[in-house]
């Protein structure tokens, strides 16, 4: 990608006026994206992004700068544009790169970009027709086909020289009913860190079906009624309430401005006991992980919240600094344009004692939400309002009759101390997160969990 005199060349420019800290990342990247509509391609794009981004450190002060010229001549000159901002004084900084070779702890198998375009069409229209043809109330699908290729190189001036492959695939189906004039919409899909092999390890017509089952059964749906009661979220993508409400406060990016509800609250107790939260890079293929961070840290195990006790916090380098505290091997970004920040990887709520089965007998009434959908949440404080893609009404135990229109309002502290029961069927969702690094892959995920009580928003008078 650089060669190793050319990244020396580009860091010492970079500390020549004050810096204490330069960094330089390449990136290399062919995507692939394609939209099946109502069975006919309606987009592919396939491309190649490659540039290059040079960060400068001065205490807590950071400049960022980009290029997607990466001769040696270009390179230094933007590396004296962005070491103007910082003013001091040359740094005596001896620069001994260390080139490392990443040891790939995810398997990758077939390449995407050996696949035929025909091919990954096939699979797409494969789905379409599964999901289409489940119910006459199914009125469209989409099926939305992705996989991408990223090289990095990663260096900087406290000897980090490394290289990486990251390979990620990913198919999404979302089917719509129609009936009298309303529409309700069904998703599924899966995403790994893994090559095309990924379609011989799952059903792609399962996946379609579900997506088509769902959207039938909320367009019969009655509306939800509203008020207090107890809510059970199902496992899997549940996990987004978490990452959403919770997860964004126990990144550095805000815990180091002192604006998350977490701040300086390390060895207090935040949540309930039965609550332990996680945030892994390191699961094995898993959509959000990574060999190494997009600051060339090894990606680990992070133990957020232990027992309900905060145990710690996602940290990238600079907020690190702010926080006298190292890196958790989550600093993130979605390309070379954006400098990175702490951001999460495969972020859950870890497995407790109880069956799906025990929990919904255990609760007398209720709400029980199958599948969120989107929502908006104040990450400061983390007030919420998400909606339910797939509800049902819980009564005497049992599950009554699914319904429709549910929302569920509160604060992320909140939910977390009223969690009074935690299943032991834990599974992932894949997703895409958005914040001031960009938009980058992230798995969320928990077992089914019973919050005691919780504002649902619905219709009322509707029982």
């Amino acid at each position: 990608m650089l060669s190793k005199s050319i990244v020396e060349d580009v860091l010492n420019v970079a500390v020549s006026t004050g810096g204490d800290f330069a960094e330089i990342f390449v990136e290399d990247k062919n995507d692939t994206n394609i939209l099946l509509v109502g069975g006919n391609i309606e987009s592919s794009v396939s491309g190649k992004d490659y540039g290059v981004g040079i960060r400068i450190f001065q205490g807590f002060r950071s400049v960022y700068a980009y290029t997607n010229n990466s001769s040696r001549e270009n390179l230094i000159k933007v590396a004296k544009e962005a070491a103007l901002a910082m003013k001091g004084g040359k740094k005596d900084i001896v620069l001994n790169l260390m080139k490392s070779k990443v040891k790939p702890i995810h398997e990758i198998e077939i390449l995407p970009n050996t696949i035929s375009k025909v091919r990954k069409v096939d699979l797409m229209k494969r789905a379409y027709e599964a999901a289409i043809k489940y119910d006459p109330i199914i009125s469209q699908v989409k099926v939305n086909y992705l996989d991408h290729i990223q090289n990095v190189l990663i260096a900087n001036t406290e000897g980090v020289f490394v290289e990486d492959k990251r390979v990620r695939t990913r198919t999404v189906i979302q089917a719509i009913a129609s009936r009298n004039g309303e529409m309700q919409t069904g998703a599924s899909g899966k995403g790994a860190y893994t090559g095309f092999e990924l379609y011989n390890n799952i059903n792609i017509e399962e996946h379609a079906r579900e997506a088509a089952r769902m959207a039938k059964t909320m367009i019969y749906a009655d509306f939800c009624p509203s008020g207090k009661m107890p809510v059970i979220i199902d496992n899997q993508f549940g996990g987004v309430l978490f990452h959403e409400a919770c997860g964004h406060g126990l990144e550095a990016t805000s815990v180091a401005k002192k604006t998350s509800v977490f701040t300086d609250k390390i060895g207090e107790q935040v949540a309930s006991k039965c609550v332990t939260a996680i945030d892994d890079g390191t699961i094995l293929n898993a959509w959000g992980s990574l060999n190494i961070d997009d600051e060339g840290t090894k990606t680990r195990k992070n133990v957020l919240i232990e027992n309900g006790i905060l145990k710690g916090y996602m940290i990238d380098k600079l907020n690190g600094r702010r926080m006298g505290m190292k890196s958790t091997g989550s600093g993130r970004r979605e390309s070379y344009r954006y400098a990175p920040t702490s951001r999460m990887t495969n972020t859950y709520i870890a497995g407790g004692d109880s069956t799906r089965e025990e929990i919904i007998a255990n609760t007398e009434y209720g709400l029980y939400a199958k599948n969120l959908g989107g929502g908006s949440v104040n990450t400061s404080t983390g007030d919420f309002n998400f909606s339910v893609r797939e509800g049902y009404i819980i009564k005497n135990g049992k599950i009554d009759k699914p319904v429709r229109g549910a929302t569920l309002i509160g604060t992320g502290l909140d939910v977390i101390n009223k969690i009074d029961m935690v299943g032991n069927n834990l599974e992932h969702g894949e997703g895409v997160c958005g914040s001031i690094s960009g938009r980058i892959p992230t798995c969320v995920g928990q077992p089914t969990i019973r919050i005691k009580e919780m504002t649902v928003g619905g219709r009322e008078g509707e029982k």
